[in-house]
């Protein structure tokens, strides 16, 4: 089953980001899905912030991966654009990030694909011409906003 919602802007999926900190177990695997632009990082910065995150918040893109530590819950932040194939996640070590008591965001995960596990959660973010779309499915179709 898959829930959807339009976000009107930026604020709208930042709210959404920070919904989803409410409701997400302490361990989780969510892969973002949408083309460049389409919000992604906005809906992980909004959850960044309701965590308790302050300071610059970024797309871990040239990084790979930017890793947080708030109110004793780890967050880990994968951004897999810019990965030539699916074996460098094994050279980094995307098994042992894994399974750390973690919420792990993936952007563009099917870069993984083959090596990443399924994930509990999916959000697709689509640009539409006066807001986005956002599509979420998994551990029972999290209620938000």
């Amino acid at each position: 089953m898959t829930n959807s919602f339009f976000l009107s802007d930026n604020e709208a999926t930042e709210k959404f980001g920070a919904d989803l900190w409410l409701q997400l177990p302490k361990k989780s695997l969510i892969f973002l899905h949408g083309d460049l632009g389409a919000g992604k990082t906005t809906l992980v910065r909004g959850l960044l912030r309701a965590a308790g995150v302050t300071g610059a918040i970024k797309s871990p893109t040239y990084a790979l991966i930017e890793e947080y530590e708030v109110n004793e819950r780890k967050i880990l932040h994968f951004d897999l654009y810019r990965l030539a194939n699916s074996e460098e996640l094994e050279w980094i070590g995307i098994d042992d990030y894994l399974n750390e008591d973690a919420l792990c965001f993936v952007e563009w995960a099917d870069k993984g694909a083959g090596v990443l596990p399924a994930a509990n959660v999916n959000i697709s973010l689509t640009i539409q011409r006066d807001g986005r779309l956002l599509q979420i499915s998994g551990l029972s179709v999290i209620k938000t906003p």
